[in-house]
């Protein structure tokens, strides 16, 4: 099938929200890219108020390159709750999930976005990981 995007929006549980952030970017993250056909993650943070009913904080878009991508999202679910994938119990259980598939892109030839990490974290020796 090719390139898919996981799509995960999800938030902490109230108070925890430290806790929740350290072992998304430092645990999960990791564990979720160490699952065969899972290439890429990207972290996103809800800027300003949520536009509709729903108030999920933080999203994930984790890039899928496999030619059957139920089968690699089946071996992540098999990893969840287990030494391979421990969760945090930070993680509210109220939380959206959904695999797409790419239909259609169209970029403007003038964009204004930079591709440099928004963390240290994201550069390791010098380089972007």
């Amino acid at each position: 099938m090719g390139r898919t995007v996981l799509i995960v929006l999800s938030k902490p549980v109230a108070g925890r929200e430290e806790d929740y952030n350290r072992w998304y970017n430092d645990q999960h993250l990791s564990d979720v890219l160490a699952v065969p056909g899972f290439v890429s993650v990207e972290r996103l943070k809800r800027n300003g108020p949520p536009i509709s009913a729903h108030d999920w904080p933080y999203g994930a878009l984790y890039e899928i390159d496999h030619p059957h991508p139920q089968d690699a999202i089946a071996d992540m679910m098999s990893r969840v709750g287990t030494e391979a994938m421990p969760m945090s119990d930070a993680l509210d259980q109220d939380f959206l999930c959904a695999l797409y598939e790419p239909i259609a892109r169209l970029q403007k030839e003038d964009t204004r976005l930079d591709p440099t990490p928004l963390h240290e974290s994201h550069v390791q020796g010098g380089e972007k990981r």
